[in-house]
């Protein structure tokens, strides 16, 4: 299943350069992120209730080509790893222009953390389920997990 969310670009995301500053690509991966947990009806409330939220380890941004004041942008996600019970997962955003071309590629590694023991945790079964039918890379992989 494709994931892609439009986002209108706001005069706060530019730099002196009149072009978007580094850190806000990033802020419009983390939306569509929240976006795509929100469209399988998970919700703020849901973390809050199930005491279980989503965590980053690394976070990398590859720039590919500009995107100017004014440009409205859009940007998609992609499974490119998932554990078997959905507990690590890495996925992939490109962010493209106005005029469809690709302009950043961000790959994040995360988890989910129960919030309640502040330690990584095997996700409710809700949870589990968001990136079964996601959009997959063509290199994904299985993230294998020691089990004890």
């Amino acid at each position: 299943m494709n994931f892609t969310v439009q986002f209108t670009t706001r005069w706060a995301d530019f730099d002196a350069n009149i072009h978007m500053r580094h850190t806000a690509y990033n802020d419009y991966a983390a939306e569509s992120r929240l976006r795509y947990f929100n469209k399988f009806g998970i919700t703020i409330h849901d973390f809050t209730k199930e005491k279980v939220g989503p965590i980053l380890f690394e976070e990398n941004t590859k720039f590919l080509k500009e995107i100017h004041l004014g440009e409205d942008i859009s940007v998609n996600l992609k499974i490119t790893g998932l554990s078997e019970k959905g507990e690590r997962w890495k996925i992939q955003h490109e962010v493209f222009n106005s005029q469809g071309k690709l302009s950043a590629i961000i790959n994040v590694y995360g988890a989910w953390l129960d919030l309640a023991k502040r330690k990584l945790t095997v996700p409710p079964l809700k949870f589990q389920e968001i990136f079964k039918d996601a959009e997959k890379t063509e290199d994904f992989k299985e993230i294998l997990l020691k089990r004890e």
